[in-house]
């Protein structure tokens, strides 16, 4: 009996699809830093400052005038109903 031929092992990094199982995890990792960086760095603008104090103006101008929210009742009694209010 003859011994069989050993051939000498590759290197683990060599093979493309050890690559591949690397490369997914290892992408997520560097968005999630980005995406962080991104929240952390700046300042949110959807919210002003005084955001309140222009809540209450807003408020306040559609007191004056009720005739301005006419559509939006209409729509919302439509919406409750089913009944269109222009028939």
């Amino acid at each position: 009996m003859s011994k069989p031929q050993l051939t000498p092992a590759t290197q683990w990094w060599k093979f493309g699809h050890v690559w591949l199982v690397i490369a997914g995890p290892a992408i997520v990792v560097v968005a999630s830093f980005i995406t962080f960086y991104l929240a952390a760095s700046g300042k949110d603008p959807v919210v002003d400052e005084d955001y309140y104090r222009k809540g209450i103006e807003i408020n306040k101008t559609l007191q004056d005038n009720p005739a301005s929210l006419a559509p939006a009742t209409q729509a919302r009694n439509h919406a409750a109903t089913g009944v269109n209010p222009s028939r």
